[in-house]
């Protein structure tokens, strides 16, 4: 998480403070479509894991806690929930 928060600290050069894990990320512009393509690519390389954009939602990069939840705990990187159920 220290990456990400590094990363959007640089793209945010006015933010002051530590980034609240529960902040919207999105709500307060830290991350914006000009820089969500750089985000993924940051969060595909720190977990090591291809996010396939048909099965995430915009929901799943709005706090640091549902990005850590989403994309950085083993069970996060597995397909979106109930993608793997149908069958």
């Amino acid at each position: 998480m220290e990456r990400i928060a590094e990363w959007l600290h640089e793209k945010n050069p006015g933010l002051d403070g530590p980034i609240e894990v529960d902040e919207d990320l999105i709500e307060a512009r830290l991350i914006d479509s000009m820089d969500f393509l750089e985000f993924i690519d940051l969060l595909e390389e720190i977990s090591g894991d291809t996010i396939d954009l048909q099965e995430v939602t915009i929901d799943d990069f709005r706090t640091l806690g549902r990005v850590e939840r989403r994309f950085l705990t083993p069970s996060g990187t597995a397909a979106a929930p109930g993608a793997a159920a149908a069958g």
